[in-house]
């Protein structure tokens, strides 16, 4: 079984992801698959979305005779990336809690 997740949830993982470091497309889908189930085809509209708001930005690099795309946050997807976060850890705290069955204690 596995719980429905929302584009804020993916868009929250890639942009930790590239806030310790810059990635390429296939090693994002590795490292995100490392805790949902997604494709690279369903990665890379969420990588244009993200580039399209300006959280972040690309460059090419040489790597065995052609170029591999690189995605860099940006200033801007730091602050998402913070927005993002704090927004999980109060959805986070509130389902724990309905889960932990303090529903009616307050």
């Amino acid at each position: 079984m596995g719980f429905q997740l929302g584009s804020a949830l993916l868009d929250a993982c890639v942009l930790a992801i590239l806030a310790k470091e810059d990635a390429y497309g296939y090693s994002l889908t590795q490292q995100v698959r490392e805790v949902m189930d997604i494709s690279e085809s369903t990665l890379y509209p969420v990588l244009r979305r993200l580039q399209k708001g300006n959280y972040l930005s690309t460059y090419d690099q040489p790597f065995q005779g052609r170029n591999r795309r690189y995605y860099r946050i940006t200033d801007l997807g730091r602050v998402k990336y913070e927005e993002l976060l704090k927004e999980w850890t109060e959805y986070k705290e509130k389902i724990e809690h309905v889960l932990m069955g303090g529903l009616n204690d307050e």
